[in-house]
């Protein structure tokens, strides 16, 4: 019998690939995630009442409803009603960025609207535009008390990636799963994909926590 050790050793090549697969998967998903948010933050911080009601019944209708359900809706549903094909990955990176794209647009949104009003007034009164105010002024200010929740969604959406082995994405968990399936060592592969899921999110936590110090001391 092949000793712990071995197992971890024989099966890495493969979970790395998966983690990989993991790593592209989120980059690309919180990119365009961030830009959703950015975007949906400022419409429903927006005075535009039809802008606010979009912004608003996007936010709910992603928040109101399981990852797992929008990544069968997006992979299968979507396709059958357009008779389309998604491929499988970019599936996965759609229902990401969705999902992630509402909370960080939420997040957004506190940020700016913890700003003081005064600062708008001030930068209005010194003939800065409504978006010079908000990309000079508002914005900067707002960045870094969301930073907290960016690193928490960002770490929230990492461990998401997990769900989209349900659709064949060989990402890491999907990985995990394979290999256990051919040696039958779930305490070694789990316990070897836990530890790397742990790397990566006590990376960026740490990362975060450097990023808020340097901004603090600005």
């Amino acid at each position: 019998m092949m000793s712990s050790w071995q197992v971890i050793v024989d099966a890495m090549p493969l979970l790395l690939q998966g983690l990989w697969i993991t790593v592209k998967i989120v980059v690309i998903s919180l990119l365009i995630a961030f830009a959703i948010g950015l975007i949906t933050g400022l419409m429903n911080t927006s005075s535009n009442k039809i802008l606010k009601f979009i912004a608003t019944l996007y936010i709910d209708i992603i928040r109101g409803t399981p990852l797992l359900v929008q990544v069968f809706f997006i992979y299968f549903a979507l396709p059958a009603f357009l008779d389309i094909r998604i491929p499988a990955e970019t599936a996965g990176i759609i229902a990401i960025s969705a999902n992630a794209g509402a909370y960080i647009a939420e997040i957004f949104r506190a940020g700016i609207s913890s700003i003081d009003k005064g600062q708008r007034e001030a930068a209005r009164s010194l003939g800065l535009s409504q978006v010079q105010t908000m990309r000079l002024v508002i914005l900067p200010q707002a960045f870094r008390r969301m930073i907290p929740a960016f690193v928490n969604q960002c770490t929230i959406s990492i461990k998401d990636t997990s769900l989209l082995s349900v659709i064949g994405i060989k990402e890491l968990t999907q990985s995990g799963e394979i290999i256990i399936s051919t040696n039958y060592r779930a305490f070694e592969i789990w316990g070897t994909v836990g530890v790397l899921y742990f790397i990566i999110i006590y990376g960026i936590s740490r990362l975060s926590r450097v990023l808020e110090r340097r901004l603090s001391l600005k």
